[in-house]
């Protein structure tokens, strides 16, 4: 993201890639106003008129933010509320969605700026973008995974050409082949600092033998896994032999903090998760680390009951507690979501 001016209550950003619209998810509110040029449907000729057509044109208009929705998949957020100011012809508190993607440029104001919120926005707009990739594979099939700021992402997947016969073990060379120049391609492609190689067995030792790749060889990070398919990516993130290589990247870290919850909860310790629980702990001034999925953001958003959750966030962070927004993407979103999707460790214990 990148911050061209921070004046009081508002700041005018650009969007440079598709996770600064993670960010943005996060940050954008119910009663913000955004502002900026935009396209907007104008009917030409008179209502009567049956050569009437529309057509979309240009407008600087601001809006007063009623809905957020982060279209991921589609590289781009909607923000949607009634027009505050626009041109005449444009009538006042008619409705219109603003559609932020890359290389958008608008303002944002918002009646109060929380630490968190600059925080995210600091973050963004100084984090560079993810170097680590993931691959996870056996004699069968291969997955290749891109860490992201709000998880990771699937690229792409191969399969292997297996023997019918199942007393030969062996993979063939064209298989591991494969991988590799999937591997090399992706390092170019992505600017590699490190990649994870793992799989179960001995598949990765196997591959190795092949690989001829000086280059590539340095940034390999060698991981073991008990499966190669989607899921093994969530373990292969916690395994110690690649925390070096993922510290930089949002999705350990949050698995980090997760972890630490549910450790906390096992033993009944300083830790609290659901709406009315971790409500009272904010009122108390106990919460640490306020954990929230972006998921669950999004739904009590839909629901139309953001406004108690914005409260407990309102009401931590003035009470120095640190808030993660926590991505649904990964195996720790999904299961601060399955404890209610808002969860808190504290500074001392409560008796709730």
């Amino acid at each position: 993201m990148k911050i061209v001016d921070f004046q009081k209550n508002s700041a005018t950003l650009v969007v440079e890639n598709m996770d600064d619209l993670w960010y943005l998810s996060a940050i954008i509110d119910a009663g913000d106003i955004v502002e900026g040029k935009t396209f907007r449907k104008i009917k030409l000729g008179s209502s009567d008129d049956r050569s009437q057509s529309v057509v979309k044109r240009p407008v600087y208009l601001k809006i007063r933010v009623e809905k957020v929705e982060f279209h991921k998949y589609s590289d781009i957020l909607r923000v949607s509320g009634k027009v505050v100011e626009g041109k005449d012809d444009i009538p006042k508190d008619s409705y219109h969605t603003f559609n932020l993607e890359v290389n958008t440029k608008f303002t944002l104001t918002k009646p109060e700026w929380l630490r968190f919120h600059k925080q995210k926005l600091e973050e963004s707009a100084k984090e560079s973008p993810p170097s680590t990739l993931i691959c996870v594979f056996d004699r069968e099939e291969a997955y290749f995974a891109l860490m992201k700021k709000y998880g990771f992402e699937v690229v792409s997947e191969i399969k292997g050409q297996v023997p019918k016969k199942d007393q030969d073990r062996s993979v063939t060379k064209n298989f591991y082949d494969e991988i590799i120049h999937q591997l090399q391609e992706y390092k170019e492609r992505y600017d590699l600092k490190s990649i994870v190689l793992a799989s179960p067995s001995f598949w990765k030792e196997e591959l190795l033998k092949n690989l001829k790749d000086a280059g590539l060889k340095k940034i390999l990070v060698l991981a073991s896994c008990s499966g190669a398919d989607r899921s093994a990516i969530n373990e292969v993130i916690k395994r110690p032999e690649v925390h070096s290589a993922l510290s930089r990247d949002r999705a350990s870290q949050e698995m980090a903090l997760v972890d630490s919850l549910l450790y906390e909860i096992s033993k009944d310790g300083k830790a609290v998760y659901g709406v009315e629980e971790t409500k009272a702990a904010a009122d108390a001034g106990a919460v640490l680390d306020l954990l929230i999925t972006d998921s669950f953001i999004q739904k009590s958003r839909q629901d139309d009951k953001f406004g108690p959750i914005n409260d407990i966030m309102r009401v931590a962070d003035r009470s120095g507690a640190l808030i993660h927004i926590i991505s649904g993407e990964h195996d720790g979103g999904r299961k601060l979501d399955g404890l209610g999707g808002i969860a808190a460790l504290l500074r001392y214990k409560l008796n709730l």
